[in-house]
C-alpha cells in the first residue's frame, strides 16, 4: 500500500482512501479528537487565513435516521410529533457519537406553551393551501390562468397585512409570551420569488406569464415583493424591533430559479431579492444567503451582483463559476447528495478533492451537500468525507 507522501494525483488518493476505509471495516481512518478540534477553528471562518483544514458543512439531518437504524419511513410522525422524534435522535446520536465522536442532533421537545402559534405566511397572504402528499407539504396553486390571477392580485392587494398574519388572538397570546421574554420570531427567510410564484400560478404559467404579459407577470412579482416587507415590517414591529435594532441577514430557497432565462430572471426573481436584501442585509458582512438546489449556473452570474455572503447550489455548479462571480460567499457545497445518500465512496472523496482543488487557493469552501441531506446518507459516509478532510484538505502543509 503507497505511503501517502506518494499519491501525486486524485485518482490515487480516492483509492487509498478508499482501500483503507474497506480494510477497517467500513471506518475510515480519522482522528476524531484532532478533526473537531481543528473543525471548530476552521468553521468559524471558512476564508481564515490561518485554518488549518477546510471546513465540514455536512452534520447530517434527522431525515437520516430510518436508514441509519433500520426503521420504516414514517414521515409524518416524523414532522410531527416531537416526542417521537426525541426518542429516535437520542438513538442516532448513540450511533454518531461511535462513528463521528459527536452527537449531531437536536433531541430537545419544543415547548409549545412558549411558542406563538397560528401566524399566517406569504403563501396565506397569497391564499394558497399547504398539502400533504408523499411524505412532504406541497403548496397547491391558488391561480390557473391569467383572470384567475388578476382576482387574487386584486384581493392580495386590498388586504391588510396585519390582520391577514396575525390570528385573532394575537394579543392574547403576546401578553402570555412577552413577559417570558419570549419575542415573535422574525421574518429572514423565504421560499425564494421564482419557486414561490411557480408554486401559486404553476411552473408553465410563470414562464408563459412574463414572456407574453410582462406588465401582468410585473404586476405579480411587486405584490410579491410588497407583502414580503410588509409581513417582515410587522413581526419586526410587534417584537418591538425597529431599523436600528432588528436582526440583519436574509435566506431565499429558490430551487426553480434555474427555469427562467438571465434576462426573465432579471426582470422577475432579481428585483425582489434585490430589495430584500438591501432593506435587511444592508452591511458588507450581512448573511445573504440563496440555496438553489438545481442547475442554475446561468443564473449565477445575475446573482454575483448582488454581494452574497452564502449559497448552496446544485451539484452541477462548480465552486470555481461560483468563485468567480461571487468572491465573498462562503460556498456550502458541492457534494450531490445522491453521491451521499448512495454511499458512494469514490464519489464522495472524488467530489472533496475537485472541490477543495478549485476553493483552497482563495479558501471560502464548507464542504457540504449541494441540497439536502437525504435519507440513506450514512455516518459512515461522514466519516469518510472527515477522513478525506483530514488527509487531503489541509491548508496548513
Amino acid at each position: 500500500m503507497a505511503n501517502i507522501a506518494e499519491l501525486h494525483d486524485n485518482a490515487a488518493k480516492v483509492q487509498w482512501l478508499v482501500d483503507r476505509t474497506r480494510a477497517n471495516g467500513g471506518l475510515a481512518p480519522v482522528d476524531l479528537e484532532r478533526f473537531w478540534a481543528d473543525q471548530q477553528v476552521a468553521r468559524a471562518d471558512p476564508f481564515g487565513k490561518n485554518i488549518p483544514q477546510a471546513p465540514l458543512g455536512i452534520m447530517m439531518s434527522i431525515e437520516c435516521v430510518f436508514d441509519e437504524l433500520g426503521m420504516p419511513e414514517d414521515w409524518w410522525t416524523l414532522r410531527h410529533d416531537g416526542a417521537w422524534r426525541a426518542r429516535v435522535g437520542m438513538a442516532y446520536n448513540d450511533k454518531a457519537e461511535r462513528i463521528v465522536g459527536r452527537r449531531l442532533l437536536s433531541v430537545e421537545v419544543p415547548d409549545e406553551s412558549r411558542q406563538y402559534e397560528g401566524v399566517g405566511g406569504l403563501h396565506d397572504v397569497f391564499e394558497a393551501r399547504n398539502e400533504w402528499h408523499a411524505g412532504a407539504w406541497w403548496l397547491m396553486q391558488s391561480a390557473h390562468n391569467e383572470e384567475e390571477l388578476k382576482a387574487l392580485l386584486d384581493r392580495v392587494e386590498a388586504k391588510d397585512i396585519r390582520r391577514e398574519i396575525l390570528p385573532p388572538d394575537w394579543n392574547e397570546q403576546k401578553v402570555r409570551l412577552m413577559p417570558l421574554g419570549v419575542k415573535p420570531r422574525p421574518y429572514r427567510s423565504q421560499r425564494g420569488p421564482v419557486t414561490f410564484a411557480a408554486s401559486i400560478y404553476g411552473v408553465e404559467n410563470l414562464i408563459y406569464l412574463i414572456m407574453d404579459n410582462p406588465r401582468l407577470a410585473e404586476r405579480l412579482r411587486d405584490a410579491i415583493l410588497r407583502v414580503m416587507l410588509e409581513i417582515a415590517r410587522v413581526l419586526d414591529e410587534e417584537a418591538g424591533e425597529t431599523p436600528e435594532t432588528w436582526r440583519h441577514g436574509f435566506g431565499f430557497s429558490d430551487d426553480q430559479c434555474y427555469l427562467l432565462t438571465p434576462r426573465m430572471y432579471e426582470f422577475f426573481g432579481y428585483p425582489i431579492v434585490k430589495a430584500i436584501w438591501e432593506t435587511y442585509s444592508p452591511d458588507p458582512r450581512d448573511a445573504r444567503f440563496q440555496h438553489s438546489d438545481s442547475a442554475m449556473s446561468h443564473i449565477v452570474p445575475v446573482l454575483g451582483r448582488l454581494n452574497l455572503t452564502g449559497t448552496n447550489f446544485g451539484p452541477t455548479v462548480t465552486v470555481q463559476e461560483i468563485r468567480r462571480h461571487m468572491p465573498k460567499a462562503v460556498v456550502q457545497g458541492q457534494l450531490a447528495p445522491f453521491t451521499f445518500s448512495r454511499n458512494d465512496e469514490a464519489g464522495m472523496v472524488s467530489e472533496f478533492l475537485r472541490d477543495y482543488d478549485q476553493a483552497k487557493e482563495k479558501r471560502g469552501l464548507l464542504f457540504s451537500t449541494a441540497g439536502s441531506i437525504n435519507n440513506g446518507s450514512r455516518l459512515t459516509g461522514m466519516r469518510l468525507i472527515m477522513s478525506a478532510i483530514q488527509h487531503f484538505g489541509r491548508y496548513d502543509r
